[in-house]
């Protein structure tokens, strides 16, 4: 008898074999746990090519608006910071953000709407830029070409940026566009219509310096935000305005500024979604008449 077959307990025929694999429970239970790869709900969105910006998710997912296909069914994201499986379904149930490069396009198309402006083969001037929201509305609902200001630099989305029917001045300033390169893109005898959307300095202190290059006849459709208007006395925390009873006095004081350009005041209109920082909104919607008001007797 062997040595091996002298051992007490170990019956004949079961020796350990080199060339049979001996599994290890160990090895099988790390496969069986390894951790799935998650990505935030937001960046998911991004990624996926279904959101074009992180806080175009943000919103959307805050909207109640995206849904992912978890082991238990379609369930609503509530978190932009959830962490969702990087494989993971995700489906759209409402795509009005993303109907334009930003949220600002929904606010001028629902300006566009109100007042049942139709800006098909005009030539727009559109102020404060940005990422394009005014610009990408305006294209969309059939403006021939837009040509944008912005303080700013490399804030224009790619496809606004590569399209022809766009220009883009940037580095440009609303109070110094007498010197600036506008005149070689403007259109002979001033811009069809001109839109805006400045921040950190008055829009109504800013109409005279767009009126010269707004044609007679043209259209104006403004969005002016009462927290850059009303001063740093009417702010309250987070930035919002404290006192609503000043609104009408900034629509007054809006109407006041385009009457004396020899602009006719069309309508007022309350913004159909509110800013970022959740103020309340509004568009001075008016025409140029070329005929300027002037106070006390008519000589």
């Amino acid at each position: 008898m062997t040595a091996a077959a002298s051992r007490p307990g170990r019956p004949l025929g079961h020796l350990p074999s080199a060339s049979l694999p001996c599994p290890s429970p160990f090895i099988a239970s790390i496969a069986f746990t390894a951790p799935i790869a998650s990505m935030r709900a937001d960046q998911l969105l991004v990624s996926t090519g279904l959101a074009p910006t992180r806080s175009a998710a943000q919103r959307l997912i805050e909207q109640g608006a995206v849904s992912w296909h978890s082991p238990k069914g379609w369930v609503p994201l509530k978190k932009a910071g959830e962490a969702l499986p990087e494989q993971a379904e995700l489906r759209i149930t409402d795509d009005a953000e993303l109907r334009y490069v930003s949220r600002g396009g929904l606010k001028l198309e629902g300006a566009l709407r109100v007042a049942g402006l139709d800006v098909t083969g005009l030539t727009a001037l559109d102020v404060g830029q940005s990422t394009g929201g005014f610009t990408d509305c305006l294209l969309k609902a059939g403006a021939a070409r837009v040509v944008g200001l912005d303080v700013g630099h490399d804030q224009l989305h790619a496809s606004l940026r590569s399209d022809p029917r766009v220009a883009a001045l940037e580095g440009t300033h609303v109070r110094a566009l007498a010197e600036s390169p506008l005149r070689t893109l403007a259109p002979e005898g001033g811009f069809d219509l001109v839109v805006g959307d400045l921040s950190f300095i008055s829009m109504v202190g800013a109409l005279p310096h767009l009126d010269p290059w707004l044609a007679v006849g043209g259209q104006a459709l403004l969005l002016v935000k009462p927290q850059f208007e009303l001063g740093p006395q009417a702010i309250g925390k987070g930035g919002l305005v404290k006192d609503v009873t000043l609104y009408p006095q900034l629509e007054q004081q809006a109407r006041d500024a385009a009457l004396a350009l020899g602009w006719s005041v069309q309508g007022w209109m309350d913004s159909p979604i509110t800013g970022g920082d959740g103020n309340r909104e509004f568009f001075l919607w008016a025409r140029k008449t070329g005929l300027q008001h002037r106070e006390g007797p008519t000589p």
